[in-house]
This record gives C-alpha cells, sequence and structure tokens, in this order.
C-alpha cells in the first residue's frame, strides 16, 4: 500500500496515525488561503483536501495543478487531491509531480479503475477511491484489497456548504463491516456536509479521515473547529497550538 511516512496506518489498534482531519480549501477564503492553512497547521491538523472540479463530471469549476503547486511551495502538509473530474487518467501524473501525496479518482469515471489505482501507487502517491452517493459499495467488491482509501461523499459532489446525507452513515458502516470481514487495511474517508454535529455518528460508523469545508474554514476559530470535529469523532487528538 502506499504510504506517507510511518503515519499511514489504520486508527484501530495502530500507535501512531494519520490525520484525522482533512481541512477542504474549497470553503477558505482563498484572499487569505496561506494564513488560513497556518492556522489549521498550527492546530495540528496535517493534511488538506484540495476540490478539483472540471464542469463536467459535475456542475462546477473550481482549481487545478498550479495552486497544488502554489501550496505545495508554502506548506509541508499532505496534499490530499481529490479529482472530480471526467478524465483523471490524463491528470494524475501532473498532479503528483504538482505535489500531491494523495490522489483519490472517482469510479463512475474510470473504466480500467484498477490499472488507475495501481498507476497512483506506482507513482508514489496514496490512491483513493470515491463513490457518489448513488454509487453501490459492491462495484468495488474487486478493488477494496488494491485502494489505499475509499472516500464515501455524503453530498452530492460539485458544491461546498450542502447537508449531509443521513444514508451515508449507514453506508460507512458496511464498509467498515467489510473491511474487518475481509482483513483489509483501508482508509474510510467522507466528505460533504461534515460537522461537529455528525462527527460523532461518523466516528463510530468507522470513518477514519474527516473532510470538513465550511465547518473548518468558516468557523471563527479555525483550529478549534478543527480539533473539535476529532475530539467528537473520538479520533487522535489534535494537539493544542
Amino acid at each position: 500500500m502506499g504510504k506517507i511516512g510511518d503515519g499511514w496506518t489504520s486508527r484501530r489498534g495502530a500507535t501512531q496515525a494519520m490525520s484525522e482531519v482533512s481541512p477542504s480549501i474549497l470553503a477558505a477564503d482563498f484572499a487569505r488561503l496561506g494564513e488560513q492553512v497556518e492556522e489549521v497547521q498550527r492546530a495540528g491538523v496535517t493534511m488538506l483536501h484540495v476540490d478539483v472540479m472540471d464542469g463536467h463530471f459535475v456542475p462546477n469549476i473550481s482549481i487545478g495543478v498550479p495552486v497544488v503547486e502554489s501550496l505545495r511551495r508554502s506548506t509541508d502538509l499532505i496534499l490530499d487531491c481529490h479529482l472530480m473530474i471526467s478524465d483523471p487518467d490524463r491528470y494524475i501524473e501532473a498532479f503528483v509531480a504538482a505535489g500531491a501525496r494523495m490522489v483519490t479518482i472517482h469510479q463512475e469515471v474510470c473504466p480500467h479503475l484498477g490499472r488507475s489505482v495501481n498507476r497512483i501507487k506506482e507513482l508514489g502517491a496514496v490512491a483513493g477511491v470515491a463513490l457518489n452517493p448513488s454509487t453501490p459499495l459492491s462495484t468495488l467488491d474487486e478493488m477494496l484489497p488494491e485502494a489505499d482509501l475509499i472516500l464515501v461523499m455524503s453530498v452530492h459532489p460539485g458544491f461546498g456548504g450542502q447537508a449531509f446525507l443521513p444514508s451515508s452513515l449507514d453506508k460507512i458502516a458496511r464498509l467498515d463491516r467489510t473491511r474487518r470481514d475481509r482483513g483489509l487495511d483501508f482508509k474510510i474517508q467522507v466528505d460533504g456536509g461534515v460537522n461537529a454535529g455528525n462527527a460523532s455518528a461518523l466516528g463510530a460508523a468507522g470513518c477514519d479521515i474527516l473532510v470538513a469545508g465550511s465547518s473548518v474554514f468558516r468557523a471563527d476559530d479555525i483550529g478549534g473547529a478543527a480539533r473539535t470535529l476529532a475530539e467528537r469523532a473520538n479520533l487522535p487528538t489534535l494537539r493544542r497550538a
């Protein structure tokens, strides 16, 4: 499995765990992006979630390779790049070269998903596979042993600030049961509508990494909001500034 230092271990029974909160810069104030990134880093966050949208796979356009390059020059945080694009195979290498340490692609747009996942790993990055809310877990049965991470979308992708879909909790719990039953070690990540009100339920369902945009970057205390999410999800607590 692709690894990021010594931190890529399961939180269940692990002595050291990867960052449990991945703040999504989609909700950040881009005029103050560097400052806000520093705030979450001081709080103990070790990764940033970077939502890449192309206006085709999802009905919105966001950021691309140049922003990842700029982030890489300005921070040593792990860049967790989520490619919500219709042809990720064309851009995997460019994002890794720009500084992405994690690359997540969507099952819905990859006709040769195994080949795409293996390419990410060959480039030295952690390989994630995302599922939209209406995509069944069964579509990944053959891929679960190969993926480093499964991202469960808890909103319909394309826009920040959406409300969490409660049905996602059952999906996450079933995925966690499958992971344990099959003795697999992929991480479970959730993205969409994550906040202090549902973080506890998400942690109990089996989530390892909570992607949070508005609930972190639009809070009065950005670092405190990230710590609250971790504490309520009963995940390893972020160190206090």
